[in-house]
C-alpha cells in the first residue's frame, strides 16, 4: 500500500511517499479499514515541519476516513461496507481527558492515517454521519470536534447566544455552522474581506475586518449593544486574547484552541478577573463528544465546506496552501 513519512529532519521537503506492506486480517475487537480520506490541521502541520517532534518515519495525519473491509473476532458496532471516520484520542472514549498528552494521538504519538489501509481497535472510530463523502467525514476527528467541545459540551451553547468566530481556518467555519444550527447570532473575524463574504453567505450576522479594525474585540461588543459577546473561539492565543477578553461580556466564555498568533505574551489578567469570564483551554473531544456532535449532523444535516482537495502523493503541496493561509475552512486530501 502507498504510504507518507515523515523523515529525520521533519520538514515539507522531506515528506516521503512509500511502499509499505498492507496490514493483515484484524485481531479480536479489531477492524480493517480502507482508508479515503484525510483533511489538514495545524497539530499536523506541526508534525510534518518538525515543530512538534515525533519519530523518524511516523506517518502523519490524525484524520481518517474510509470503510471497513473486515472485522476481527467479538466486533460489533461495525460490519464490512459501513462508512466510519477516526478519533483524535484513540483511547480517550468518555469522560474527563486522561493525562497522556500526544503519545497515543495518530500520527503524532502513534503512526497516522496518511495511508490506504489501517488495522486499529474498534474504538478507534465511529460511524460517519449519514449521507457524507469519506472527504466530508475526515473534517469531523479534530477540527469537527474540537468546535463541538468548545460551543456545546465545555460551553453549554443555548439558542439566543452571540458567538464570535476569529479567523476562517476549519474550527472557526465548523464553529459558525454549529452555532447557526444552535439558533444562535455569530460575528466572524478575517482579514479578508472576500472571506469575511463567504462567512456571511454561510449565516455570519457580523462581520469585522481585523486588518482594518485594530479594536476588533471593542468593534465585537459594540454589535451586541455593550453586553459583549457569550462565547469566543479564541483560535489565536496569547497574541489575540486580549482583544477576546475585552469582545466577551461579564462572566462569558473563551474556548481556548490554538496558537496562531503567539504561544506566549502578556495577558491582561486583570480584565479577565474584573470581567470574571471563563477561559477554558481545550483539545479536541472524547469518543463520546464525536458521537454526539455526529448525531446533531444527522439531525440538522449540517455539511461542512472543503477549501481543496490534493492527492496523497501531494501531500506536502497541501500543507503549503494551509502555510500560505490560501484555504477557507478545510483541506482535504483524497487517498
Amino acid at each position: 500500500m502507498k504510504a507518507i513519512r515523515v523523515a529525520n529532519p521533519a520538514s515539507l521537503e522531506t515528506l516521503k511517499l512509500v511502499d509499505m506492506p498492507e496490514p493483515g486480517a484484524p485481531g479480536r475487537g479489531e477492524i480493517k479499514v480502507r482508508l479515503r480520506a484525510t483533511s489538514l490541521n495545524y497539530h499536523d502541520y506541526a508534525v510534518v515541519t518538525g515543530f512538534i517532534p515525533t519519530e523518524d518515519g511516523r506517518i502523519p495525519m490524525s484524520d481518517g476516513a474510509g470503510e471497513v473491509l473486515e472485522v476481527g473476532d467479538g466486533v460489533t458496532e461495525y460490519a464490512p461496507g459501513d462508512q466510519v471516520v477516526t478519533t483524535f484520542f484513540p483511547d480517550w472514549l468518555d469522560g474527563a481527558s486522561p493525562d497522556r498528552g500526544f503519545k497515543r494521538v495518530p500520527g503524532d504519538g502513534i503512526d497516522g492515517y496518511a495511508r490506504e489501509v489501517v488495522v486499529a481497535p474498534e474504538t478507534s472510530f465511529t460511524r460517519a454521519p449519514k449521507g457524507w463523502t469519506p472527504a466530508e467525514s475526515a473534517t469531523i476527528t479534530c477540527a469537527g470536534v474540537t468546535a463541538w467541545r468548545a460551543l456545546i459540551v465545555d460551553g453549554g451553547l443555548k439558542a439566543g447566544s452571540t458567538v464570535l468566530v476569529l479567523g476562517t481556518g476549519g474550527v472557526s467555519v465548523l464553529a459558525l455552522q454549529i452555532a447557526k444550527a444552535a439558533g444562535c447570532t455569530v460575528i466572524a473575524t478575517s482579514s479578508s474581506d472576500e472571506k469575511l463574504e463567504r462567512m456571511r453567505q454561510l449565516g455570519a450576522d457580523h462581520l469585522i475586518n481585523y486588518k482594518s479594525e485594530h479594536k476588533w474585540g471593542t468593534a465585537a461588543r459594540e454589535l451586541t449593544g455593550g453586553r459583549g459577546v457569550d462565547h469566543v473561539v479564541e483560535i489565536g492565543g496569547a497574541g489575540t486574547l486580549p482583544q477576546s477578553f475585552a469582545a466577551a461580556r461579564v462572566g462569558g466564555h473563551i474556548a481556548l484552541i490554538g496558537v496562531l498568533a503567539g504561544r506566549s505574551g502578556e495577558i491582561p489578567t486583570a480584565l479577565l478577573m474584573a470581567k470574571q469570564q471563563r477561559l477554558i483551554g481545550l483539545t479536541v473531544g472524547s469518543r463520546r463528544d464525536q458521537l454526539d456532535y455526529i448525531r446533531a449532523i444527522d439531525a440538522n444535516g449540517m455539511k461542512p465546506v472543503i477549501d481543496s482537495h490534493f492527492p496523497l502523493a501531494e501531500l506536502a503541496e497541501a500543507f503549503r496552501r494551509q502555510e500560505r493561509g490560501a484555504h477557507f475552512s478545510k483541506i482535504v486530501v483524497d487517498i
